[in-house]
């Protein structure tokens, strides 16, 4: 078959219909935009020969470091080797993190001659300290390879990317780990039933998301993953980001569907979550075709690629400040990176270890490493909006909690506030039912479009004084908060959809336009609730109610609380 020259590696009996070729036999194509729609569409898929081909011609225009090992490079390191045959017995690299080499579709012996390319690789490439997606990577590509030179050539020239802004594969621990929470970021936001399903039946979250990246090179079938492997040189990491959301909505769909409903869910071992989303994934090809995987991938409207930069870059800092870098080596099998929150110490006079725990899973990844540290209570600290503000004066972000009871009617004045904050934060109600409501560009991108904001200020109602009252929030420095959700970097059609939050020394307030989600009188006794822009949430509890204990948490690094 004229496939041969770019299948030797292949097992052509496990190949399926990929082993008959049809279709198109050459792409003719210089336009960026038109050559990512033939690879969402599989315009290459139908034919081994082509897609080896067009792979050849992506990764040869990946732009390199100077110095790139080539093919040439690996048949002199190999040498005398490359007659004899290699050996599935010599260990993988340590960086590989016991990630063995995917078979896929592969014969037996290839599986070794991957083992080869992989510690020649290691030794070429002394900086590379944490790369787990490496083995899944080497074995795609050598389906397409002539020969293991130029599997190797292909592997160095994706390892050696150096366009700005560009990045194909983690290669230490600090950017895998980041890349994890970045995807529980994301998965937060953008799948929230999925995410809340998690939550709600595996111990540690983060634990679970820890596997997003081998979801992907890994555990999908050959006719899954080399339909993603199509976009992903053309369009690069962020497509990981997509087909793993992708995936864990259909996960979510398939434990749903199979037990009736949401209900009957009971928390289990994060490492059963684990095994079961793995062997979901692994048989997918039963309920959903690589067309319908990419379709639901590409659906999601995602932020841009520099804006899911900012954020792990944001990630990154969070965990160098926390001296997380490298992995340390440990009998213990415990995750480095888990929420913070321990439910044998903690203790509210409002919530319950568990309900505080869900809550903590709405965090954004980086602030869940720290400790919750109470910072403020009515019941021991009074009512008192001028002690408020000084407990929680210096600690950013702020979790407020606060228990209601049903109150009276009370009139509100009209004062101007300066109103701050970013698309991070969000309201939510624990009664009937945890809820949460997010920023509505989050949910409606479509309200990001037109018109740049010009500045964050804009009017709320408020009871009491004039505006100069107000509390002036001075610029942050970057990193504090997260750059991904600072409104500025949106065209907002509408300055009501960025009113994240405001006060002054008569009231508390939380979301606006057309109505606040969260207002507090001065006194800490009395607010209303209704419907806002920003949020578009219902009413949080009664519209008019009376604060019974309000509390207001901090985040306390963790490695400060031992």
């Amino acid at each position: 078959m004229a496939e041969e020259d770019y299948g030797s590696f292949v097992d052509w009996t496990q190949m399926g219909d990929l082993a008959k070729s049809s279709g198109p036999s050459n792409v003719d194509c210089k336009d960026l935009k038109e050559f990512k729609q033939m690879a969402r569409q599989g315009y290459w898929a139908k034919n081994h020969k082509l897609r080896a081909q067009v792979y050849q011609q992506l990764i040869k225009a990946i732009p390199c470091r100077t110095v790139t090992p080539d093919a040439e490079v690996y048949r002199d390191l190999i040498g005398d080797a490359a007659n004899k045959k290699p050996s599935t017995h010599i260990p993988l690299p340590e960086f590989v993190d016991g990630n063995p080499v995917p078979r896929y579709c592969l014969k037996t012996d290839a599986v070794a001659s991957a083992h080869r390319i992989i510690n020649c690789i290691a030794g070429q490439f002394p900086d590379i300290s944490h790369c787990p997606s490496l083995p899944a990577v080497t074995s795609l590509l050598l389906h397409f390879s002539a020969d293991e030179a130029q599997c190797f050539e292909h592997v160095s020239r994706i390892l050696a990317c150096n366009e700005p802004g560009k990045r194909l594969l983690d290669q230490t621990f600090l950017g895998y780990e980041s890349s994890c929470m970045t995807f529980g970021d994301l998965a937060n936001k953008y799948c929230a039933p999925a995410h809340k399903l998690i939550v709600a039946t595996a111990k540690d979250v983060m634990e679970v998301y820890a596997d997003w990246q081998r979801w992907v090179l890994g555990d999908l079938p050959f006719s899954h993953v080399v339909r993603v492997l199509d976009v992903y040189l053309v369009e690069g990491y962020k497509v990981l980001y997509r087909v793993a959301i992708a995936l864990l909505k259909f996960y979510r769909k398939h434990k749903v569907g199979g037990q009736g409903g949401p209900g009957n869910q009971q928390q289990l071992d994060s490492g059963k979550i684990r095994a079961d989303i793995q062997a979901f994934i692994k048989g997918i090809a039963s309920t959903v075709t690589p067309d319908k995987l990419l379709e639901k991938s590409f659906s999601i409207r995602l932020f841009s690629r520099k804006e899911i930069t900012l954020l792990q870059l944001t990630n990154e800092k969070s965990l160098q400040q926390k001296g997380i870098t490298v992995k340390q080596k440990s009998l213990n099998k415990s995750p480095i990176v888990c929420l913070a929150l321990n439910p044998e110490t903690f203790s509210s006079e409002i919530v319950s270890a568990k309900e505080m725990h869900d809550i903590w899973s709405w965090i954004p990844e980086r602030f869940a490493l720290c400790q919750p540290e109470l910072l403020f209570t009515t019941s021991t600290h009074g009512c008192s909006i001028n002690r408020f503000y000084a407990h929680c004066e210096g600690h950013e972000p702020t979790l407020l909690l606060i228990r209601t009871t049903a109150g009276d009617e009370r009139k509100r004045g009209g004062n101007k506030l300066s109103f701050f904050g970013t698309g991070e934060c969000f309201v939510f109600r624990l009664k009937p039912e945890m809820e949460r409501y997010e920023w509505v560009v989050i949910r409606h991108p479509e309200l990001a479009s037109t018109i740049k904001t010009e500045g964050q200020e804009d009017a709320a109602s408020s009871e009491g004084q004039k505006a100069e009252n107000s509390l002036q929030q001075p610029d942050k420095p970057a990193g504090e908060l997260s750059p991904f959700l600072s409104a500025r970097h949106f065209n907002l059609n509408s300055k009501n959809t960025s009113m994240f939050m405001a006060g002054n020394f008569d009231s508390i307030i939380v979301g606006g336009g057309d109505g606040n989600a969260l207002y507090i009188d001065s006194e800490l006794n009395h607010g209303r609730t209704g419907r806002c822009t920003t949020f578009d949430n219902p009413p949080l509890c009664s519209e008019s109610f009376q604060v019974s204990l309000l509390e207001v948490w901090g985040f306390q690094d963790a490695m400060d609380a031992q």
